[in-house]
């Protein structure tokens, strides 16, 4: 194995010498590598692969609409909205419940791992 390292290290320096990559789009750029550490080992292969197919678990979904109403709440003054948003927000809440009790994921796993979860979707 280190010969192969050390060959493809020369290969590379090699390359640099003669400028092959001066032209690479993105030079001197940092790169956009996905930080995928927060999320459990044994979660990272299907979250990605629900990423790449433009889907987001449910419990992720959820939580999402559940911090929009809330948000929503917040800045909401009509009376009758209130009540529709606060009801649409115990639906949510306890369907969230629901589906994290059924899944056996518990609230502390959630904590520790739901907001890196959202911020990557």
């Amino acid at each position: 194995m280190d010969l192969f390292f050390h060959m493809a290290e020369q290969k590379i320096k090699e390359a640099e010498r003669k400028g092959v990559f001066d032209d690479l789009p993105g030079k001197g750029k940092p790169l956009k590598l996905e930080d995928d550490s927060s999320v459990p080992a044994e979660l990272r292969a299907s979250y990605k692969v629900l990423k790449n197919a433009g889907m987001v678990p449910a419990e992720v979904q959820l939580k999402k609409e559940v911090l929009k109403i809330e948000d929503l709440l917040q800045c909401c003054t009509a009376m009758d909205e209130q009540e529709r948003l606060k009801k649409q927000l115990n639906e949510k809440t306890l369907r969230f419940q629901e589906l994290m009790e059924r899944r056996k994921i518990s609230q502390s796993l959630w904590s520790r791992y739901g907001t890196q979860i959202n911020r990557k979707f």
